[in-house]
């Protein structure tokens, strides 16, 4: 799940977005990747909280489309339904995109 707030930050307006994976994910470790970070692959740890979910929180920019993908225990790309729109990646099926834009709207098909 992505859940997103647009709030103030160090004088600027940014966007508080929080990603939060299912307890379900059995990993020893599980990382956010993606163009905010360069594509690290062990800079943004999730954490496990009471529940057992894997939870990470961060802010960005706003009125960006960032690209990011879901790492587990160091060799194990995990996807995400709820992300905001897919991109292709030509080293894998695609990567996944959040939209910091307060205006927008994700469309979903029923």
């Amino acid at each position: 799940m992505i859940h997103k707030t647009f709030v103030e930050a160090q004088g600027k307006k940014v966007a508080r977005i929080t990603f939060t994976l299912p307890s379900r994910a059995r990993s020893e470790a599980v990382h956010l990747v993606g163009d905010f970070n360069d594509w690290n692959t062990s800079s943004h740890p999730f954490q496990r909280n009471p529940e057992g979910q894997w939870v990470l929180t961060l802010e960005l920019d706003l009125r960006r489309a960032y690209q990011f993908r879901y790492l587990r225990d160091g060799h194990e790309w995990m996807y995400d339904s709820q992300a905001d729109a897919y991109v292709y990646n030509p080293h894998g099926p695609y990567n996944f995109v959040v939209v910091t834009d307060p205006g927008f709207k994700r469309y979903d098909v029923d």
